[in-house]
This record gives C-alpha cells, structure tokens and sequence, in this order.
C-alpha cells in the first residue's frame, strides 16, 4: 500500500501508551479484585481503580514543577497506592505484597486492535513508546502483552513527564528524527497539541471506553490532525500498511 502524499517522508511513530495501546482501566480493576479476593479484603475495586488513576497527574505535577527530583512511575504509583489503602483502612499488607499490587500496572491489557495493528506499521516505521510510564513498567508490560516495539523512550530516558516539551523532543534525538519525520499517536488530544507545537506529526485514535462508561474527555478530535482513526488497524491503513 502507499503512503499518502501527505504522509510521505515519516520514519518513526510515537505511542502514547496508557489509554491508547493499553485498557488500563479494566486491567486495574481486574487485578485489584483478584487481589482483594487472594487476601479477603472487601472495596469498592471500580472506585479505587479510578481514584488511583485520578492521583496520577497531581503525582508526576510535583515532579514537573520541580519539588521533588525526577521520580519514576513505578514509585509515584506505590506511593498513591499507600495513601489509597490508609484511605480505605487496608492494612497488614507486606512490603512484597504492596510491591505486587503496585505492579498491576505492568500487567495491563492491549485493547483487542494493537498488537495485530502494530505488527503492520513496524516493518515500515521505528515504533517507540512516548509514554510517562518507567522503562521496567513499559518492558514488562511489552513482554506479556506482545507489543512489538522497537525502542522504549519516553519520561525516564528524557527524565521529564508530558506535557513538559523534553519528553518528546528527547525521543526525537535519540532516534534522530526530526520533528516532522515523526508522528505522535495518542487518544488524547491534549498530548497531540503539545507534539504539534512541537512540529511533530499527529495521529488521534478514539478510545472512547478508556475511562469507563461516563467517559466525558477524548470523544472526539479537537484539532485538525494529520490521522483520525478509531483503531490501530485503521491507523495502518492511513500509513500505508
């Protein structure tokens, strides 16, 4: 198949990773319901999920706006993970078992469309993560999941969270690409904002179901961006794959 006129001269995609390759939220709740089920606890596992992921951006904030050192995922996820079960009067827990559940954020399921879908686009692009997640979160994760990527980059390589702009323009450098020879694929518009300002490429994929049924953000494109699609199987098909 051939690339689009408009298209022609990309060497790498860049993947937004939590909500766009991966089901993260389904995936949480599954693990943590396995685990309140192993240790006979009882919670509302749907609520917890979503209240882990709300502390997320205010974690990697403090990070951005330079109050702490730059921090992996894995230990910002630990650390909310604690005050979520001092919350919920949840303790007892060993040091290896809160280490366990803090890795249910390696075990997340691709939604159904990836790994077929990236299996198409690699013999033709450099696929990367762009993602804020560590490098032993995005290993471990590419491992059970099958995903085919070529180079794990994003936040602890750059060792800058998104939105900051080093993020993405490491990611670039260390492929040597230049900004316009990549593309930025993500569900969130507001990540592709930040890529394009930044002269990379941009390709929106809806995941309408990433945060639930009462998803309110993200139904649909709000920028004119270079691909609009609804799965990775479409986005190949845009590439030329």
């Amino acid at each position: 198949m051939l690339v689009p006129k408009h298209l022609e001269g990309l060497k790498s995609l860049h993947f937004d990773v939590f909500g766009t390759v991966v089901d993260w939220r389904t995936s949480v709740i599954r693990e943590l319901t396995a685990f309140g089920d192993r240790h006979g606890l009882s919670c509302d596992w749907i609520a917890f999920a979503d209240a882990w992921r709300g502390l997320y951006q205010p974690a990697m904030a403090a990070v951005r706006e330079g109050r702490r050192p730059f921090t992996i995922l894995d230990q910002l996820h630990r650390e909310s993970l604690l005050l979520l079960l001092e919350k919920e009067g949840i303790s007892g827990l060993s040091e290896s078992e809160i280490d366990d559940l803090t890795r249910a954020w390696h075990r997340l399921d691709p939604w159904p469309d990836v790994v077929a879908g990236l299996q198409r686009l690699k013999p033709r692009y450099v696929l990367a993560t762009l993602s804020n997640g560590n490098v032993a979160l995005m290993v471990a994760m590419a491992r059970r999941a099958g995903l085919p990527w070529d180079v794990i980059l994003g936040a602890e390589p750059a060792r800058a969270y998104k939105p900051l702009p080093e993020a993405y323009l490491a990611n670039l450098r260390a492929l040597a690409h230049a900004p316009g020879e990549a593309v930025m694929v993500a569900a969130h518009n507001d990540d592709l904002d930040v890529a394009r300002s930044l002269g990379m490429r941009t390709a929106f994929v809806l995941r309408a179901g990433e945060h639930g049924p009462d998803q309110t953000s993200d139904l649909a494109p709000t920028g004119a961006w270079d691909i609009v699609v609804e799965d990775f199987t479409a986005l190949a098909e845009a590439l030329g794959c």
